[in-house]
């Protein structure tokens, strides 16, 4: 049995099948390569990377500038196609799909959190989670119940008519999550998810990451840092194009970064306070 495999049988399901077969992919990923050519230079930004999410898996990408990991991320949000190689979702390898049916997919498959939240300023909080729906011409009674459920999962139970501008750049983070999860997706992808919040709300914001993940959501998230990534599952690091490490984390260091973090907060605090 091969690491991937291995790895795919050995973390727990919801159902506590996993341990005696093999868990559903949330993507597949083999032998992906991508090469731009500029000017009369051919960039080989992607090398011939390989590596499984399954369901349920909570993975932190990583990878200095120039590794290929902003490719990798154009590659799971559908927004560009592999020069060789596949990337499945589901029974779909994107590498052959058109341009039409990779937007469908990225309106129906896949959770997006972005670090800038890329919200609607004239939308209110509900008609902001229900956008992906808009697009499927999906806007009715149990639709809109639905996104007021997800936001108030998400603590927003108070501000479901605020726009905004009204909102903290925490809630407005708050919003793109519950947005994210409107299709019920393959996976959340989220992208430096944490980059324009304060340790207190970055704190807030991986919680509600934790509390998903342990009901079975499938993360994503390309970060730099590493107290972020050490609170996911499984880290996959990038240099020059190729998978340099791919990397189980222990519950333990799991819980320590988690205990760990939570104090600095409470640190904080008492010092703001």
């Amino acid at each position: 049995m091969s690491m991937r495999e291995a790895y795919s049988t050995s973390v727990a399901s919801d159902s506590g099948d996993a341990a005696t077969s093999p868990r559903r992919m949330a993507t597949s990923i083999r032998n992906l390569k991508k090469e731009y050519v500029l000017k009369s230079e051919t960039v080989r930004a992607l090398r011939g990377v390989s590596f499984d999410v399954p369901e349920g898996d909570y993975v932190a990408i990583m990878g200095p500038s120039g590794s290929g990991k902003s490719t990798l991320l154009n590659m799971l949000g559908c927004l560009d196609k592999p020069t060789a190689g596949s990337l499945m979702l589901g029974d779909d390898d994107i590498s052959k799909l058109s341009d039409d049916q990779l937007a469908e997919i990225r309106s129906e498959r896949i959770g997006f959190v972005f670090q800038s939240y890329n919200l609607i300023q004239q939308l209110s909080v509900v008609e902001n989670i229900q956008v992906p729906l808009y697009y499927q011409g999906r806007l009715g009674a149990d639709e809109r119940a639905r996104a007021v459920m997800l936001a108030e999962r998400v603590g927003l139970a108070d501000r479901l008519d605020h726009r905004p501008s009204q909102l903290s750049g925490g809630q407005q983070q708050r919003v793109a999550i519950a947005r994210s999860l409107i299709n019920d997706p393959f996976f959340i992808l989220a992208d430096e998810p944490t980059g324009n919040l304060d340790s207190i709300t970055t704190e807030e914001i991986l919680g509600i990451f934790d509390e998903f993940n342990n009901e079975g959501r499938t993360i994503i998230m390309v970060t730099h840092e590493d107290e972020l990534a050490d609170r996911s599952k499984r880290i996959i690091r990038l240099k020059d194009g190729m998978l340099a490490l791919d990397e189980v984390v222990p519950e333990e260091r799991r819980d320590a970064t988690r205990a760990a973090q939570h104090r600095a907060v409470e640190e904080l605090l008492a010092r703001t306070t």
